[in-house]
């Protein structure tokens, strides 16, 4: 085999097209999208107060000062503040992600006349993917990110009241606070992320000689999950920081930022390329279980969903 080559086995790209097998893939992404967020949602405040804290005058010492500090003041609750939005929104991003990743995948085994996907293909499907679900991940995390920060009772009294707030002084711009920096995290993160998912299952199911993914254990799946979510943070965190500045960013006069690039200068000034790192621990430690969550949701979903 070629070595820019992966081995596509027939099953893993199905030859079912249009409304009914894109149904299949939405219910299976939905799955995913729910348990990565149930999963992942105490990791991301973490993380998200800690990239977004002042850096003159810190509110935590760092990691665990964050999670201390946040159970005392919130409770357990204070970690899922800000979920609703993404129970229902990241659900809905998972399945727009797994719905354009698999298309991608049956149109590329289409041009190729069965030949094997190529490594850029498949980095090409997850970032398809990625931008695709941009389009409802930006102001999900963007209302997220707001509501996360907010410490005390004041500000918004839920995502519902965030949004109308921001849409009536800002309108649809003001939802998609930072949806450039968001666009370009989707297309690197998802492309590394489905490749590298795809790339682990095939070698293994090679190595065994299987012709069904469905026959991979339980416990392989969900170590691919994670490795493939390792491979998208590890690529995207300094976009994320940014995109995370950006989005809690004031409106108006009150901004610190004009554009990314603004927010990046301003960030290496003052933090140096630690600036671009600051909360990494919370986002790595996350990175295992939400992702293993999400492909084993999916995976279990649609060997349910085909039988």
């Amino acid at each position: 085999m070629a070595a820019t080559e992966i081995a596509v086995m027939p099953e893993l790209v199905s030859e079912k097209s249009g409304v009914v097998q894109s149904l299949k893939d939405c219910a299976g992404g939905t799955v995913g999208g729910i348990l990565q967020v149930l999963v992942g949602q105490p990791f991301d405040t973490v993380k998200v107060r800690l990239q977004t804290q002042s850096t003159t005058n810190p509110v935590y010492k760092g990691m665990m000062d964050c999670v201390r500090q946040t159970h005392q003041k919130e409770g357990f609750r204070g970690f899922y503040k800000g979920t609703t939005t993404p129970l229902v929104g990241i659900g809905a991003c998972v399945s727009i992600q797994f719905v354009t990743v698999e298309y991608m995948k049956r149109r590329f085994t289409q041009d190729n006349k069965g030949q094997p996907l190529t490594n850029g293909q498949l980095y090409l499907a997850g970032a398809t993917g990625g931008i695709a679900n941009s389009i409802v991940s930006g102001p999900v995390e963007h209302i997220r990110t707001r509501l996360q920060v907010q410490t005390s009772g004041t500000g918004y009294s839920g995502p519902i009241d965030c949004i109308r707030q921001i849409y009536r002084s800002h309108g649809i711009q003001g939802i998609y606070k930072g949806q450039g920096i968001t666009m370009a995290r989707e297309f690197q993160g998802y492309g590394a992320y489905f490749f590298a998912y795809e790339w682990f299952v095939r070698r293994s199911m090679e190595k065994k000689g299987l012709t069904s993914r469905a026959e991979l254990p339980s416990w392989e799946v969900c170590l691919y999950g994670a490795g493939a979510g390792y491979a998208m943070w590890l690529t995207i965190y300094p976009m994320d920081a940014v995109k995370s500045k950006l989005q809690t960013d004031g409106f108006g006069a009150a901004r610190k930022y004009s554009s990314a690039m603004d927010c990046v200068k301003k960030t290496f000034a003052v933090e140096g390329a630690g600036g671009f790192f600051r909360g990494i621990g919370p986002c790595l430690l996350r990175a295992a279980p939400s992702n293993a969550a999400t492909f084993m949701g999916f995976e279990l979903a649609m060997r349910v969903i085909n039988n």
